[in-house]
């Protein structure tokens, strides 16, 4: 497994290469394991490494990005597409009503609003100004 470190706009990710076939690879981005198409795949298949040492445990994922807070249960509110957060709206102990704008994502030039799925209270938020996000990550909790 070949492991690389990227920082993109400021935030970090770990990603490893678990393995290639053809045009289809396997990854994981910190933590999370993703099938992506290669749209130059290598002419040689890529093998998975010996072993080396890793500086990060594969038990305990590295978060995408700095998270302002993290608390425990609820539902997360996520993103509906990939894009760039541009403001969060809400701070952890906030109650919110669905349907309420908890975050505004910019994506293909526009701005979206993420809303709050149901009532209740804010116990985590997920994502800060200026983080790229993809479909479906978590952007708030709301318990």
């Amino acid at each position: 497994m070949k492991t690389y470190k990227f920082k993109i706009n400021g935030n970090e990710y770990n990603v490893a290469i678990n393995s290639v076939e053809g045009t289809d690879a396997s990854v994981t981005v910190n933590g999370t394991e993703y099938k992506v198409e290669l749209e130059n795949a290598p002419s040689v298949p890529v093998q998975a490494a010996p072993a080396a040492p890793v500086v990060s445990a594969p038990a305990q994922p590295v978060p995408a990005a700095p998270q302002p807070a993290v608390s425990g249960a609820g539902k997360a509110v996520t993103s509906p597409l990939p894009g760039v957060i541009i403001a969060v709206k809400v701070n952890v102990g906030d109650s919110v009503k669905a349907g309420q704008e908890v975050a505004v994502l910019e994506a293909m030039k526009m701005e979206n609003s993420i809303e709050a799925t149901q009532d209740g209270t804010v116990t985590a938020i997920h994502v800060a100004k200026g983080d790229s996000v993809l479909e479906g990550a978590s952007v708030v909790t709301i318990a």
